[in-house]
């Protein structure tokens, strides 16, 4: 499965990306929010992981970018405890999921199996 990370903390994103390449996912990644929309429309990815607060473009524009295409793709958005506010409204635009940082990469492989059980 093509996934795209957007997240601008590079631990995070290398994280991510490690353990997604592992359970054999193509992954692109995006080091913030205006290059994960500049990636978008030149790649198709099957699922979008992005973080919400982000520089130069949220992942709130990068949730609507996604959703407003003509075949959108589910959305993981990951925040930081706290944002329950960025959340619901995260929710109401159309994301498909939610993970609280920090999190375990065994939960995110396993939340990113369930969208691909679904994809395939």
């Amino acid at each position: 499965m093509k996934i795209l990370i957007a997240e601008d903390e590079p631990i995070t994103l290398a994280t991510m990306q490690f353990r997604l390449k592992k359970d054999g996912h193509e992954v692109i990644t995006a080091n913030n929010g205006q290059e994960a929309l500049d990636l978008l429309k030149s790649h198709t990815p099957h699922l979008v992981i992005t973080d919400i607060m982000m520089p130069f473009a949220s992942g709130l524009e990068v949730l609507t970018f996604v959703k407003n295409q003509a075949t959108p793709v589910p959305v993981i958005v990951l925040s930081a405890m706290g944002q329950e506010n960025v959340v619901v409204e995260a929710f109401t635009l159309g994301a498909d999921d939610y993970i609280t940082k920090p999190f375990s990469p065994n939960e995110l492989a396993l939340r990113v199996r369930r969208f691909a059980l679904k994809a395939f």
